[in-house]
């Protein structure tokens, strides 16, 4: 199947909530276009079935000065657009990007001292450095707020225990799923503090003894992405590289925030995907000597496709409207994560369905953009918990023990 584009019919975005950004945000997303139509659209599904991460393409991803977007004078829809266009693409990608920016970038913003961003700031933002966010365990997933095993433990060289002249503390646990684990400079590892039980984060320069990296093998999504196992014994981190302003996961709750609204983006960019991919598919296709397109049923199910990506679409440009006005909580991001990923599955579904035996080979795009939505619907706040979370707002009763 060629690549194609099919400019004659109308674009997915079919209610235009593009047109909704200024004419600024607009070249730059048809600049981000170029560079994922040139630099990464021909080679994605080659990286996936190989599970490599292709390291060189980060200096053009940096020249493209899209990290923190909403740090740089650009909308929150905005930001969320650049997401959902990076996932229509390659989700792997896309996913490298929001925990490396939206997790790493945006907690030095958020927790760093001004000695911490002077030091990291700057190369984070720019990616001569990469970080990822370790905060998921081998045995807590949705649940690792109040049930976080990794421990902090402080020392100080007025005890002896320290024996560089300062305070420091020493991390034992481990993480799992953590996205760049395997090749990031830096780890924000977030642990329970022994002497408290308070939560603290820290910098964890990836190379400190007593930092193990396994990367994590045989997924059937978002196979670019290198997800590792890791274990830290007794490792020591410079009270310098905590985060002095986080105590509770109170206080990192805007952060998880963000990243999910971003991931609920993501659902966006699948189901444009699978929609062009589709499409295109069965316009071309012929079966019983006719394209497959004129089939009623292939009609029908290429319009609820559309429909399911339109009201996605919608909802998220609603939500980025109340970030915008600094409303926007924690149950509406959740309704919308929620929705979202329920829309996406039945969405790509659909599309494999409609490419048949070709949508199972990744030779088509599809059978990639079918698997990667799994991870999608699972991480940030699974279908379940991110449901339960609208619940409870909307009745006042936890179903969340």
């Amino acid at each position: 199947m060629e690549d194609g584009s099919l400019p004659e019919l109308p674009s997915a975005d079919f209610f235009a909530f593009e047109s909704l950004l200024g004419q600024k945000e607009r070249d730059k997303l048809a600049e981000l276009r170029n560079f994922l139509a040139a630099e990464i659209a021909p080679y994605a599904g080659d990286w996936w079935n190989k599970a490599e991460f292709p390291a060189h393409i980060l200096p053009k991803l940096a020249a493209l000065g899209l990290s923190t977007p909403a740090k740089r004078g650009y909308s929150n829809l905005f930001a969320g657009l650049v997401i959902a266009e990076m996932t229509r693409v390659d989700t792997s990608i896309a996913t490298f990007f929001l925990v490396h920016h939206d997790l790493f970038v945006q907690a030095l913003y958020d927790f760093g001292s001004e000695d911490q961003k002077r030091r990291l700031l700057a190369d984070a933002s720019n990616l001569r450095i990469t970080g990822a966010f370790a905060l998921t365990e081998p045995s807590h997933g949705s649940d690792v707020a109040g049930g976080m095993e990794t421990r902090a433990r402080r020392i100080s060289s007025a005890t002896g225990e320290a024996d560089d002249g300062g305070d420091a503390w020493v991390l034992n646990g481990a993480k799992r799923w953590i996205g760049n684990g395997t090749f990031c400079d830096y780890l924000l590892v977030w642990a329970l503090d022994e002497a408290d039980g308070s939560v603290r984060g820290f910098i964890v320069d990836a190379t400190l003894p007593g930092v193990t990296r396994t990367r994590i093998e045989n997924k059937i999504a978002l196979r670019t992405v290198q997800n590792a196992d890791i274990l830290l014994a007794d490792v020591r981190v410079a009270e310098a590289d905590r985060f002095g302003s986080v105590s509770s996961f109170e206080d990192t709750k805007e952060l998880l925030r963000g990243s999910r609204i971003m991931v609920a983006w993501q659902a966006v960019g699948q189901q444009l995907a699978a929609f062009d991919v589709a499409r295109q598919y069965a316009v071309e296709r012929r079966q019983f000597g006719r394209p497959l397109a004129q089939f009623q049923l292939i009609q029908q199910q290429l319009v609820t496709m559309l429909g399911n990506a339109v009201a996605s679409m919608g909802m998220m440009a609603g939500l980025a409207r109340l970030q915008d006005d600094g409303a926007a909580d924690m149950p509406q991001v959740a309704l919308a994560k929620s929705y979202l990923s329920s829309r996406m599955r039945e969405t790509v579904a659909m599309g494999r369905s409609i490419l048949g035996g070709n949508g199972i080979v990744t030779d088509y795009r599809m059978a990639k953009i079918f698997s990667d939505a799994e991870a999608i619907y699972t991480y940030e706040g699974s279908f379940e918990i991110n449901t339960l979370i609208a619940g409870r707002a909307i009745t006042g009763v936890s179903a969340i023990a």
